[in-house]
């Protein structure tokens, strides 16, 4: 497929409005306190039924110091003593877990995400990739994508050396922005020194994929100075970026609280480092995979891409939509079967819970046929920017017009501005449209009304 991209400044303010990411459909805000532990252990049943690899995702919360920014679930400490009872009660999650699912299903996704994973001590992370591979069975080689999540500041040569011994074989650094007043304003002060020595020790380790986080619409950020950032990290050649919009919801992140509103880029600011960004990585090779993830040509991602075998879950794109994902730790979401299920956010609750032998599930929801089928549309339409209506229909036995007579509606519109066509047979996303796509998706979402689109982060 093409993987091309167009900035149109008058349709993205036209369309630039609150929406969900679609890290999952239904989102997180169907999620419900009615959806337990019981459902849980029938849809594990469901999944050995269905089979195929596993996904294991593990929350480590814990943060040396708060990034103003941050919207995570996480526990701000310096007391390196807390992990130890934290990872006790994941290996008893991990011991329950494992029970559900058949020992024959390997783990061909494995993360780690935070948080802070190497707020961890080096024999504390060795320890928990043993301890999980005694639960569930792990690869041997590096047929499968085991990856982390570093902070710089938190990682050196001996922990990349260590991460790759145990088993990685990518890594995620968050970088956001390398200007001084704006690391300082978001309290996270990080040189490119150190930033840069864990991308060199990652290559000399063999790791097999870097990947680097920015955002944009932090404070005191400019077109100029965000590109200087931009550029170092381009000569350090990463094979994905993420450039994410930074959303201020101070009402609902208290960190953010402490970055003055006053300090933050103008909208027109913020759309012209995002235009200014996309030029710079699509001169530099790069191809737009979607929402706010870049790739070069032959990463991965962009194959799948390429190849119409990408996938959308909450890590964001991934390879191996054939992978039911695990998630482990406090607040961790996982997919199983045909539900959501997310852990629940309290430390103390997650301790108690699973020192009672029960899973810490506090909420979910398990899908309905009309879930599955507007769960697929979206997921193609955000994964490969097309759908084949007519295939979509005859593998679901609907007449797909008929059965999505009002989003294709909403979608006329959207075509009548180019956004996107809507031809006999197919929906195709136009060039235009790409960075329009979460719109797109809305049109297929039963649930999204006014109250719930205030919720979300805007599309741009």
């Amino acid at each position: 497929m093409e993987q091309s991209l167009i900035f149109d400044p008058e349709l993205i303010r036209r369309y630039d409005k609150a929406g969900p990411r679609y890290t999952s459909y239904p989102t997180a805000v169907q999620f419900h306190d009615g959806f337990t532990e019981a459902d849980y252990r029938r849809q594990a049943e469901v999944s050995n039924r269905q089979g195929g690899p596993l996904s294991l995702y593990f929350h480590i919360p814990f943060c040396d110091t708060v990034c103003f920014y941050c919207a995570c679930n996480k526990v701000v400490t310096k007391d390196r003593g807390k992990a130890r009872p934290y990872l006790d009660t994941v290996y008893r999650e991990l011991e329950l877990q494992s029970a559900l699912f058949d020992d024959d299903r390997v783990v061909d996704q494995l993360h780690w995400g935070g948080g802070t994973p190497t707020f961890l001590a080096h024999d504390e992370m060795a320890e928990l990739m043993t301890v999980t591979g005694e639960h569930f069975r792990l690869r041997d080689d590096d047929g499968g994508e085991y990856s982390i999540e570093i902070d710089p500041r938190e990682a050196d040569a001996d922990t990349i050396a260590l991460l790759r011994r145990i088993g990685f074989n990518r890594l995620s650094l968050g970088i956001q922005d390398f200007d001084p007043v704006v690391q300082k304003a978001v309290n996270r002060v990080q040189s490119e020194a150190e930033t840069f020595a864990v991308m060199d020790a990652a290559r000399a380790e063999g790791f097999g994929g870097i990947s680097v986080d920015l955002i944009y619409g932090l404070p005191h950020q400019r077109v100029d100075s965000f590109l200087e950032t931009l550029d170092k990290v381009i000569a350090a050649d990463p094979d994905r970026l993420s450039v994410f919009n930074y959303a201020h919801l101070p009402e609902r992140f208290k960190p953010q609280r402490r970055i003055s509103a006053e300090a933050l880029p103008s909208p027109q600011e913020k759309l012209d480092i995002l235009h200014a960004t996309i030029e710079h990585l699509t001169e530099a090779g790069y191809v737009f995979i979607g929402m706010d993830h870049f790739a070069k040509p032959d990463d991965p991602l962009a194959v799948a891409q390429r190849e119409g075998s990408l996938h959308r879950n909450f890590q964001g794109y991934s390879t191996h939509a054939e992978c039911d994902l695990v998630g482990i730790g406090v607040s961790s979401i996982g997919l199983v079967g045909d539900c959501y299920s997310q852990n629940t956010k309290d430390m103390e609750t997650y301790r108690a819970e699973l020192e009672a032998g029960r899973l810490p599930v506090e909420k979910g929801v398990t899908f309905t046929t009309e879930d599955r089928l507007r769960r697929e549309v979206i997921t193609e339409l955000m994964c490969h920017f097309e759908l084949d209506t007519d295939a979509f229909g005859d593998r679901w036995g609907i007449d797909f017009d008929e059965h999505f007579a009002e989003a294709l509606e909403r979608l006329g519109p959207m075509a009548e501005d180019g956004l996107l066509t809507l031809d006999p047979g197919a929906i195709r996303v136009a060039p235009a449209g790409r960075l329009l796509i979460r719109n797109i998706a809305m049109a297929f979402d039963a649930y999204l009304d006014e109250a719930a689109q205030k919720r979300f982060s805007r599309v741009i």
